[in-house]
């Protein structure tokens, strides 16, 4: 099951290594909009709907995994845990510099998340500020 985990580990891993959640005394930024797209992009992953999700996701999540590398991987990540059951927001944090990813504006979001054959995981999804001013999720990891 740890293996099958492990696969999620992609799209700018260090990007999503726990040290990336601690402010560095940055300025307050609205997150709600990096939260409705993180929240979207995760229902499309929770149906299954893989491909989809890749075609929504960041230019740096695209150019760092391909579809079909995605796809498997999410699927045979996902399929084990079974469907989520609970999913509650843990934090919100905004930063400009992360570890192993490009200067840039993100919200990296934690959730508590509870799913029919996992009882407890962290997924962390972070949405980046693309050039064209729109959020889309640039990774994700479940711990």
């Amino acid at each position: 099951m740890r293996k099958v985990c492990g696969l999620l580990v992609f799209a700018t891993a260090a990007l999503l290594a726990m040290g990336a959640l601690a402010a560095s005394g940055e300025e307050a930024l609205d997150t709600k909009p990096a939260m409705r797209v993180a929240e979207t992009w995760l229902a499309m992953v929770d149906q299954g709907r893989f491909d989809e999700s890749w075609e929504a996701a960041a230019t740096l999540f695209q150019q760092t995994i391909a579809k079909d590398r995605w796809a498997a991987s999410a699927s045979a990540a996902r399929a084990p845990l079974g469907l989520v059951s609970h999913r509650k927001l843990r934090a919100a944090t905004y930063s400009r510099n992360l570890p192993g990813a490009p200067p840039g504006e993100y919200v990296v979001i934690q959730f508590d998340t509870r799913f029919e054959n996992r009882p407890l995981s962290v997924e962390t999804v972070t949405p980046m500020l693309e050039k064209d001013g729109t959020w889309k999720v640039s990774g994700y990891f479940i711990r």
